[in-house]
């Protein structure tokens, strides 16, 4: 294996700010799920064609394949500021309120969302031991949780009292904030000693596996995420505050999980944490398979579905952000370029097979899914700095 010399730097406070500019990000990502059925309202339209373009707005993360090289040039804090910015941009173009206009702020959202987290993810690993990232990762990944245990019951209530174009002003004042305040205290990393470490060579053949792991877990935690709404509404008759209450439930969960693993995964291994948290999530769809017509075992298979895929892919990014220590920036841009592919197919296909077969057909896809991506984890490698 490949040693590595620690980073120089610590993150200290700045991790505070990573947090505060992805939560800001992810709640204007993440509110979309759940309240699927009020946008079909807003847009006169199904679940299905939502489900369709927010599945090929996911293509839009392709971007990032370009971002791996201004990140290994130490540019992480402009990376994020600007993503942040195009969601701040992608709410107020929602505001027009037609069906081009939704596809056109999906794509700006899925850009501005998905370079700014690999932007995260690259600077805490370049500043952060291996020994001590999972801890690091776990923390600024419970701003995916916090999003939605705040952000959902937030937005229910806006919604409840100004209509769909409320959500959207508040998110575009709250995305534009995170850019102040990352622009002013997240770190920047060391130039010199970056350039001096970097290589611009092709990533070790050991590489991909970790890679196309995490790829298939997200595309597992997407394909059912995205029509956890509609299903909740359709098969049990949820109306918004009911999905705003199930929602926070799993904004809990997440919470509970992330910030487990930001405790325990540096001490277990993280590929152990990455192939527990894979199996949970298999148990989980398993109780969302046999919940027939019972919201309450719905509910809780889905929690527990949503345990695992937090647990199990926050852990993968940890892993992923070790796959090349010496082209950290390229290597996490290519691994989201192919976990975007991979979401997108997932997002799109669930869609379609949640309208026209059913959720156990979308269930099912999830499976096969979190089964490649576990096996994938299990033949991946696992790198260790040197002390």
């Amino acid at each position: 294996m490949t040693d590595h010399p620690h980073p120089r730097g610590r993150l200290g406070g700045g991790l505070a700010a990573l947090m505060a500019g992805k939560a800001t990000s992810n709640v204007a990502l993440r509110w979309v799920g759940p309240f699927l059925p009020t946008l079909e309202r807003a847009f006169g339209t199904s679940t299905g064609t939502l489900a369709s373009i927010i599945g090929t707005a996911e293509l839009s993360g392709l971007s990032t394949w370009a971002a791996g090289g201004i990140l290994d040039r130490g540019h992480h804090r402009r990376v994020i500021v600007g993503g942040l910015c195009l969601v701040s941009l992608s709410s107020v173009i929602a505001l027009s309120g037609s069906i081009a206009t939704f596809a056109i702020t999906m794509v700006l959202l899925v850009t501005g969302v998905t370079n700014l987290t690999i932007a995260g993810l690259a600077l805490i690993g370049d500043r952060v031991p291996y020994d001590q990232r999972g801890r690091a990762i776990g923390l600024y990944e419970t701003s995916w949780a916090l999003s939605l245990l705040i952000g959902a019951p937030a937005l229910a209530v806006i919604i409840d009292r100004y209509g769909w174009r409320g959500a959207y002003i508040t998110l575009a004042a709250l995305t534009a904030l995170g850019a102040v305040v990352v622009a002013k205290y997240a770190p920047a990393p060391d130039t010199h000693t970056r350039r001096t470490e970097r290589g611009a060579g092709r990533l070790p053949g050991d590489a991909w596996p970790p890679l196309f792991a995490s790829a298939c877990i997200a595309a597992a935690g997407l394909g059912i995420f995205v029509v956890s709404g509609a299903w909740m509404a359709d098969r049990h008759g949820l109306e918004i505050g009911g999905l705003g209450a199930v929602a926070t439930a799993m904004g809990a969960v997440e919470l509970v999980s992330s910030s487990t693993m930001a405790a325990v995964s540096d001490r277990i291994g993280i590929r152990r944490s990455v192939l527990i948290g894979v199996v949970i999530l298999l148990g989980g769809l398993g109780v969302m398979a046999l919940s027939a017509s019972s919201t309450a075992v719905a509910i809780i298979g889905l929690c527990v579905f949503i345990a695992g895929f937090e647990y199990g892919f926050v852990s993968s990014l940890s892993m992923m952000s070790e796959a090349a220590p010496l082209a950290r920036g390229r290597a996490l841009a290519i691994g989201n370029a192919i976990s975007t592919v991979a979401r997108s197919v997932a997002v799109v296909i669930s869609g379609q097979l949640y309208d026209n077969v059913g959720m156990g057909a979308s269930i099912t896809l999830a499976a096969v899914a979190a089964t490649a991506g576990l096996a994938l984890t299990t033949v991946s490698v696992e790198r260790r700095h040197s002390v």
